[in-house]
Protein backbone atom coordinates (compact mmCIF):
# COMPACT_ATOMS: atom_id res chain seq x y z
CA UNK A 1 0.00 0.00 0.00
CA UNK A 2 1.16 3.54 -1.19
CA UNK A 3 2.54 5.42 1.79
CA UNK A 4 0.16 9.09 2.96
CA UNK A 5 2.64 11.99 3.86
CA UNK A 6 0.56 15.23 4.10
CA UNK A 7 3.54 18.40 4.62
CA UNK A 8 2.97 21.76 5.46
CA UNK A 9 0.80 21.32 8.49
CA UNK A 10 0.60 24.20 10.84
CA UNK A 11 -2.90 24.09 12.75
CA UNK A 12 -4.34 21.16 15.01
CA UNK A 13 -7.66 20.92 13.18
CA UNK A 14 -6.09 20.01 10.01
CA UNK A 15 -3.46 17.52 11.78
CA UNK A 16 -5.83 15.90 13.96
CA UNK A 17 -8.29 15.35 10.48
CA UNK A 18 -5.57 13.80 8.21
CA UNK A 19 -4.67 11.43 11.08
CA UNK A 20 -8.28 10.09 11.02
CA UNK A 21 -8.57 9.66 7.61
CA UNK A 22 -5.57 6.99 8.54
CA UNK A 23 -2.74 9.19 6.65
CA UNK A 24 1.04 7.58 7.06
CA UNK A 25 2.96 10.68 8.41
CA UNK A 26 2.39 14.48 8.70
CA UNK A 27 5.10 16.56 7.63
CA UNK A 28 6.26 19.95 9.73
CA UNK A 29 8.07 23.03 8.08
CA UNK A 30 10.48 24.62 10.07
CA UNK A 31 12.38 26.61 7.05
CA UNK A 32 11.41 29.49 5.02
CA UNK A 33 7.49 28.82 3.91
CA UNK A 34 4.34 29.84 3.40
CA UNK A 35 3.45 26.58 5.57
CA UNK A 36 6.21 27.18 8.32
CA UNK A 37 5.40 26.33 11.74
CA UNK A 38 7.33 27.16 15.28
CA UNK A 39 8.77 24.55 17.18
CA UNK A 40 6.58 25.42 20.25
CA UNK A 41 3.21 25.09 18.11
CA UNK A 42 4.35 22.37 16.38
CA UNK A 43 4.86 20.69 19.76
CA UNK A 44 1.55 21.48 20.30
CA UNK A 45 -0.02 19.61 17.94
CA UNK A 46 1.91 16.40 18.09
CA UNK A 47 1.02 15.93 21.46
CA UNK A 48 -2.20 15.70 20.51
CA UNK A 49 -1.68 13.08 17.25
CA UNK A 50 -1.92 9.38 17.89
CA UNK A 51 1.33 7.27 18.27
CA UNK A 52 0.19 5.85 14.87
CA UNK A 53 1.42 8.93 12.83
CA UNK A 54 4.57 9.22 11.93
CA UNK A 55 5.48 13.02 12.47
CA UNK A 56 8.51 14.55 10.26
CA UNK A 57 10.33 17.62 10.63
CA UNK A 58 11.44 19.38 7.12
CA UNK A 59 14.66 21.45 7.26
CA UNK A 60 16.26 23.22 4.37
CA UNK A 61 19.87 23.89 5.11
CA UNK A 62 19.56 24.47 8.67
CA UNK A 63 22.15 24.19 11.38
CA UNK A 64 22.98 21.02 13.06
CA UNK A 65 22.42 21.83 16.68
CA UNK A 66 19.22 23.97 15.59
CA UNK A 67 17.95 20.86 13.87
CA UNK A 68 18.93 19.08 16.97
CA UNK A 69 16.86 21.43 19.44
CA UNK A 70 13.71 21.27 17.61
CA UNK A 71 14.15 17.72 17.55
CA UNK A 72 14.16 17.71 21.23
CA UNK A 73 11.36 20.14 21.76
CA UNK A 74 9.04 18.14 19.41
CA UNK A 75 9.81 14.67 19.50
CA UNK A 76 9.99 14.14 15.76
CA UNK A 77 10.11 10.76 14.43
CA UNK A 78 12.02 11.53 11.69
CA UNK A 79 13.79 13.88 9.48
CA UNK A 80 13.41 15.29 5.79
CA UNK A 81 16.51 17.38 4.45
CA UNK A 82 15.28 19.01 1.55
CA UNK A 83 18.03 21.72 0.63
CA UNK A 84 21.63 21.20 -0.12
CA UNK A 85 22.47 19.34 2.60
CA UNK A 86 25.78 16.82 1.97
CA UNK A 87 26.12 13.19 2.24
CA UNK A 88 28.15 14.09 5.66
CA UNK A 89 25.63 16.43 7.17
CA UNK A 90 22.75 13.89 7.06
CA UNK A 91 25.09 11.49 8.91
CA UNK A 92 25.28 13.32 11.88
CA UNK A 93 21.99 12.62 12.62
CA UNK A 94 21.11 9.06 14.02
CA UNK A 95 17.42 9.08 13.59
CA UNK A 96 15.59 8.20 9.94
CA UNK A 97 16.31 10.56 7.29
CA UNK A 98 14.71 11.47 3.92
CA UNK A 99 16.55 13.09 1.53
CA UNK A 100 14.96 15.19 -0.75
CA UNK A 101 15.90 16.09 -4.59
CA UNK A 102 14.69 18.65 -6.26
CA UNK A 103 14.23 17.21 -10.27
CA UNK A 104 14.44 19.24 -13.29
CA UNK A 105 15.90 16.99 -15.37
CA UNK A 106 17.57 13.58 -15.56
CA UNK A 107 21.03 15.16 -14.58
CA UNK A 108 19.10 15.99 -11.12
CA UNK A 109 19.42 11.82 -10.04
CA UNK A 110 23.42 11.86 -10.42
CA UNK A 111 23.67 12.46 -6.30
CA UNK A 112 20.86 10.35 -5.36
CA UNK A 113 23.03 7.15 -4.20
CA UNK A 114 25.75 9.10 -2.48
CA UNK A 115 23.39 9.43 -0.11
CA UNK A 116 22.38 7.29 2.79
CA UNK A 117 18.31 8.08 3.42
CA UNK A 118 15.47 5.66 4.56
CA UNK A 119 14.00 6.94 1.07
CA UNK A 120 13.90 9.76 -1.31
CA UNK A 121 11.77 11.87 -2.36
CA UNK A 122 11.63 13.77 -5.54
CA UNK A 123 9.84 17.34 -5.99
CA UNK A 124 9.83 20.10 -8.82
CA UNK A 125 13.09 22.25 -9.34
CA UNK A 126 12.34 25.56 -9.07
CA UNK A 127 14.51 28.84 -8.92
CA UNK A 128 12.57 30.74 -6.62
CA UNK A 129 11.72 27.61 -3.81
CA UNK A 130 12.67 24.58 -2.46
CA UNK A 131 9.26 23.20 -2.62
CA UNK A 132 5.67 23.65 -2.26
CA UNK A 133 5.65 24.93 -6.22
CA UNK A 134 2.58 22.95 -7.52
CA UNK A 135 4.03 21.91 -10.44
CA UNK A 136 4.67 18.79 -11.42
CA UNK A 137 8.17 16.97 -13.13
CA UNK A 138 8.92 14.38 -15.55
CA UNK A 139 7.48 11.35 -13.97
CA UNK A 140 9.97 9.05 -15.91
CA UNK A 141 12.75 10.22 -13.93
CA UNK A 142 10.94 9.06 -10.66
CA UNK A 143 10.68 5.87 -12.20
CA UNK A 144 14.28 5.69 -12.80
CA UNK A 145 15.41 7.06 -9.73
CA UNK A 146 13.87 3.68 -7.93
CA UNK A 147 16.91 1.71 -8.82
CA UNK A 148 18.55 3.83 -5.96
CA UNK A 149 15.75 3.13 -3.02
CA UNK A 150 12.42 3.49 -2.14
CA UNK A 151 10.52 7.34 -3.39
CA UNK A 152 8.16 9.30 -1.65
CA UNK A 153 6.90 11.29 -4.75
CA UNK A 154 6.02 15.05 -4.33
CA UNK A 155 5.37 17.55 -6.41
CA UNK A 156 2.48 19.27 -8.06
CA UNK A 157 -0.02 16.11 -6.40
CA UNK A 158 -3.71 16.56 -6.05
CA UNK A 159 -6.51 14.52 -6.11
CA UNK A 160 -7.08 14.80 -9.62
CA UNK A 161 -3.88 13.28 -10.74
CA UNK A 162 -2.51 11.16 -7.97
CA UNK A 163 -3.98 7.93 -9.53
CA UNK A 164 -2.50 8.51 -12.47
CA UNK A 165 1.00 9.17 -10.42
CA UNK A 166 0.86 6.09 -8.50
CA UNK A 167 0.14 3.71 -11.47
CA UNK A 168 2.81 5.09 -13.28
CA UNK A 169 5.77 5.19 -10.51
CA UNK A 170 4.52 2.50 -7.92
CA UNK A 171 5.85 4.76 -5.48
CA UNK A 172 6.82 3.82 -1.72
CA UNK A 173 4.78 7.19 -0.76
CA UNK A 174 3.28 10.30 -2.06
CA UNK A 175 3.86 13.68 -0.55
CA UNK A 176 1.19 16.43 -1.09
CA UNK A 177 0.82 19.90 0.45
CA UNK A 178 -0.42 22.94 -1.84
CA UNK A 179 -3.03 20.46 -3.78
CA UNK A 180 -4.65 19.32 -0.99
CA UNK A 181 -5.04 23.24 0.40
CA UNK A 182 -7.71 26.39 0.28
CA UNK A 183 -4.66 28.47 0.88
CA UNK A 184 -1.09 28.13 1.95
CA UNK A 185 -1.04 26.55 5.58
CA UNK A 186 -4.90 25.49 5.56
CA UNK A 187 -5.46 22.46 4.37
CA UNK A 188 -9.40 21.85 2.71
CA UNK A 189 -11.00 19.28 4.44
CA UNK A 190 -12.99 17.65 0.99
CA UNK A 191 -9.61 17.87 -0.71
CA UNK A 192 -7.71 16.25 1.81
CA UNK A 193 -10.77 13.29 2.08
CA UNK A 194 -10.57 12.68 -1.78
CA UNK A 195 -6.57 12.59 -1.90
CA UNK A 196 -6.97 9.91 0.47
CA UNK A 197 -9.67 8.41 -0.53
CA UNK A 198 -8.17 7.97 -4.12
CA UNK A 199 -5.12 6.96 -2.90
CA UNK A 200 -6.29 4.17 -0.78
CA UNK A 201 -8.70 3.55 -3.48
CA UNK A 202 -5.99 1.57 -5.83
CA UNK A 203 -5.80 -2.00 -5.26
CA UNK A 204 -2.08 -3.43 -6.28
CA UNK A 205 -4.12 -5.14 -9.12
CA UNK A 206 -4.90 -1.33 -10.92
CA UNK A 207 -1.10 -1.32 -11.29
CA UNK A 208 0.15 -4.36 -12.74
Amino acid sequence: MTKIKICGITNLEDALFAASLGVDALGFVFAKSKRRITAVDASQIIDELPQSVLKIGVFVNEEEQRVREILQVCRLNMIQFHGDESPEYILKFREEVIKSFRIENENSLKDIPKYKAIAYLLDTYSKESYGGTGETFNWDLAVKAKKFGPIILAGGLTPDNVVEAIKKVQPYGVDVSSGVESYPGKKDPQKLEEFVKRVRGISNTDMT
